[in-house]
């Protein structure tokens, strides 16, 4: 065979390039209109920085390796000495400083006074989650424990400002010589999961001191995430009940041996966010202090919960537009019967009818961080809080692995592999059902929307959340006029499931109403409330404007 025949078997053609080195921001109408109807004014060149460092080939590189080169458990020493250290990749440590660096963590709560600190914090979340998730953990729960932490107002004295730091820090040091501190979470156990009340880790007083009332805590932990973070917000069960407590790594008197009694049993082998640490622990007379009154735990957890699943949505909402965008730039590129895959109807349908389903995820979880804006100043928007919160998490996640198996399907088997740029689909697709199970699955955000529901003044905000959608679509306006007595109505929870996705539904085409062209809300409407749609994606109607769908997804 001579060498010119050989050459050409190997010539490459009709493949893509890489969905990088591309502004995540500004190439994303869809979350820059979200953003302008929620949050007019804000200053947008913190994101427009954030989207182009999120979609560069360098950080995308850094994801990859991040997640190949998994985190590594070193219980002891060379000398047999109990060390308890998680190893990370160096991409890693790139992407915490990243995160921090653009104050994906605590630094809402110090920078109240712009009016939109969790909003535009909400939006360079899911830009970073379109790189890379797995990193988040650890963010997300710093940024969650921090107003709980006020209930030690000893701690966060000394601990505030370094939750709010920038720089961030990978040694494993007393927290005043650190520039910047992150924390986790230690609340489920193997007997009990979302079931916290079943918890059996004991804390027994010890005294007082600088920090409070001090505690031994001896027990276990099933799901502890982030096990290098500085220090924790732990559940045990007290004098007085299930009570909440703030547990070091380092211990404050910063002497020898002042390692806390904190042993990590072994990493968890994931389905995905394979960067991330989940650990599973034991505490052997560790050292807490109280954080709030003994017996409050449930309540605290339910607060904190409810940051971290507004972060649920936002990831999810942020891995769909990723893979939405895979998807499109490969369709643009690629040929298949003579035609470009985007030119091709079949791959119009389903690449529009994932951009709805983006867009109104993205739509939602942005109103949901709207609201925590502004829940402290607006009674409509604290109820807005307590029911979206639930629902977002719920219909959202629900609706990410669906969207990514179909994502990954308009690539093919370059969407299966693992390699090159569009390895990523396969790494979306595995972290999709994280979101949907961490900080309660599915049947827990629906007794979360029961609860919310109990309050009177419920279904008379909803319906005010509403009204400036009436009359814009009749599929709109019988679902949201049917809604208020259902929400007065429900009582069953077998039914919750149903009334969550419908309120998601409504609330999504009202909002798309008032931020998206009007072929996108008709769009949405007609096939998800008006029943012009199938069973998978790529079912909507013929009377869809696919031309304008699929510009504004990602503009040429």
């Amino acid at each position: 065979m001579t060498a010119a025949r050989l050459a050409a078997t190997h010539e490459v053609f009709n493949q893509g390039t890489p969905w990088a080195d591309v502004n995540l921001f500004t190439t994303n109408p869809p979350l820059q209109d979200a953003l302008r109807l929620h949050a007019p004014g804000l200053p947008l060149a913190g994101l427009t920085a954030l989207g182009a460092e999120m979609g560069s080939a360098d950080m995308q590189s850094h994801a990859r390796l991040a997640n190949t080169h998994k985190p590594q458990l070193r219980t002891h020493d060379r000398y047999g000495h109990r060390t308890d250290v998680v190893e990370f990749h160096p991409s890693y440590h790139t992407l915490m400083g990243a995160a921090l660096r653009h104050g994906l963590h605590a630094t809402p709560w110090s920078r109240q006074d712009t009016g939109h600190a969790h909003i535009e914090r909400a939006a360079g979340f899911m830009l970073f989650t379109e790189a890379e998730p797995s990193v988040l953990c650890p963010v997300s729960m710093s940024y969650a424990v921090t107003p709980a932490l006020r209930g030690n107002a000893a701690v966060w004295a000394d601990w505030g400002q370094g939750l709010a730091g920038t720089q961030y820090d990978p040694r494993m040091a007393l927290f005043s010589q650190k520039s910047a501190l992150t924390m986790g979470m230690g609340m489920t156990e193997k007997q009990g999961g979302s079931d916290v009340r079943a918890n059996t880790t004991q804390a027994v007083p010890d005294g007082e001191d600088a920090w409070g009332a001090r505690y031994r805590i001896t027990g276990h932990k099933w799901f502890f995430s982030a096990p290098m973070c500085d220090a924790f917000l732990v559940l045990a069960q007290a004098p007085g009940g299930l009570t909440c407590f703030f547990l070091p790594r380092m211990l404050p008197d910063g002497g020898e041996g002042s390692v806390n009694a904190l042993r990590i049993q072994r990493l968890k082998d994931k389905l995905g966010n394979q960067a991330n640490a989940s650990s599973e622990v034991e505490f052997i007379d560790a050292l807490a202090w109280r954080v709030g009154e003994e017996g409050r735990g449930v309540a605290q957890i339910l607060e904190m919960g409810t940051m971290t699943r507004l972060d649920c949505a936002l990831g999810t909402s942020g891995l769909m537009r990723q893979a939405l965008g895979i998807a499109l730039h490969h369709a643009r590129q690629r040929s298949a019967f003579g035609k470009k895959l985007i030119d091709q109807p079949l791959m119009r349908n389903v690449l529009a009818d994932l951009a709805l389903e983006s867009e109104a995820a993205t739509a939602l979880s942005i109103r949901l961080a709207s609201a925590f804006d502004h829940k402290d100043k607006s009674e409509h928007e604290a109820v807005m809080a307590r029911l979206l919160t639930p629902v977002a998490k719920f219909w959202v996640c629900k609706r990410g692995s669906a969207f990514a198996q179909e994502a990954m399907e308009c690539l093919g088997g370059n969407g299966y592999v693992e390699e090159g740029g569009e390895g990523t689909m396969a790494r979306i697709y595995r972290e999709m059902p994280l979101n949907s199970i961490w900080e309660g699955a599915g049947n827990i955000m629906a007794l979360d929307l029961m609860r919310a529901l109990r309050r009177a003044d419920t279904a008379a905000a909803l319906d005010a959340e509403l009204a400036p959608a009436r009359g814009a679509h009749p599929a709109l306006d019988r679902l949201a006029g049917a809604l208020p007595l259902r929400v007065d109505a429900m009582t069953t929870e077998a039914e919750a499931r149903r009334l969550a996705q419908d309120v998601a539904l409504a609330v999504q085409a009202a909002l798309l109403l008032r931020s998206a062209p009007g072929a996108v809300f008709r769009a949405f409407c007609d096939s998800r409330l008006g029943g012009d749609w199938g069973y998978a994606f790529g079912t909507l109607g013929a009377g869809v404007n696919l031309d304008v769908v699929l510009a504004r997804a990602l503009p040429t």
